[in-house]
């Protein structure tokens, strides 16, 4: 009898990391968000690489998520603290 895999990767155990969107928090892979990141220094950018040391959160591509995002100041809450206009212009144009 073949052993079940029960994690949600491949039937190698290889499994996909998956994050929480911020404007619809659904679950979805990671490579399909995009992660806005807090530095150690306080300052906010736009992770292309997801790698960036710093306190993350996961929007999704979709221009719905980016408006709620900001009508529900969802980035603020997950970074406890006020986060700048321009992360959303930089959201807005970049999609």
């Amino acid at each position: 009898m073949i052993p079940i895999n029960k994690s949600k990767g491949s039937p190698r155990g290889k499994t996909v990391s998956e994050r929480r969107c911020v404007g619809c928090r659904e679950m979805k892979d990671k490579a399909t968000l995009i992660r806005v990141v807090r530095s150690a220094d306080g300052e906010f950018s736009t992770d292309t690489t997801g790698k960036a040391a710093g306190r993350g959160a996961y929007l999704c591509k979709a221009q719905e998520c980016v408006q709620k995002a900001l009508k529900t100041r969802a980035f603020d809450r997950s970074f406890k603290g006020k986060v700048p206009a321009n992360i959303y212009d930089e959201l807005g144009a970049g999609l």
